[in-house]
């Protein structure tokens, strides 16, 4: 019996985001294509579009790969579905609560002037509001009760984007 409340505790200790945030984004990119594909319209001139894609990409992936780096080291979980262990405030954390999903925006707008589709760009407000509502208030909230005046104060001392 002790076993099977320890597994349930387990399977709870987490936000209970709404989906993976990598698919959230990539449902935007998913249905900005599909309007494209029967609606093209270019957004900037193609060689610009190759370069600002180029330079949003590199600053997503290192963003992401940064704070990958600091949570590995500080042995928590960066997956939003699985237990967090330890508030993270230095470093990039020192500058956004969200890092991650910073790079996530970066790489999306990537994605928007590689394939240089306008029709991606409507689709980025309702990801990102899907995002905050779906996935950042419930880590909020799952961090807020599991690690309270800690969390507050960060809270209190970084922002939430930058």
């Amino acid at each position: 019996m002790e076993t099977h409340i320890m597994e349930k505790t387990d399977k709870t200790d987490n936000p209970g985001v709404i989906a993976p945030p990598p698919l959230i984004f990539l449902s935007g990119l998913i249905l900005g294509g599909i309007i494209s594909w029967f609606y093209p319209i270019q957004l900037i001139p193609g060689g610009l579009a190759v370069l600002l894609g180029n330079l949003f990409f590199l600053i997503g992936i290192a963003v992401i790969a940064i704070a990958y780096v600091l949570m590995r080291r500080a042995k928590t979980n960066i997956e939003p579905w699985k237990p967090t262990t330890k508030i993270l405030d230095s470093g990039i954390y020192g500058y956004s609560r969200n890092p991650v999903y910073l790079g996530m925006i970066l790489i999306y707008l990537a994605f928007t002037c590689f394939f240089n589709f306008v029709w991606f760009l409507p689709f980025l407000p309702v990801v990102l509001l899907i995002i905050q509502f779906g996935v950042i208030l419930r880590e909020e909230k799952y961090l807020e009760s599991k690690f309270g005046e800690e969390y507050l104060d960060y809270k209190k001392r970084v922002r939430r984007w930058i």
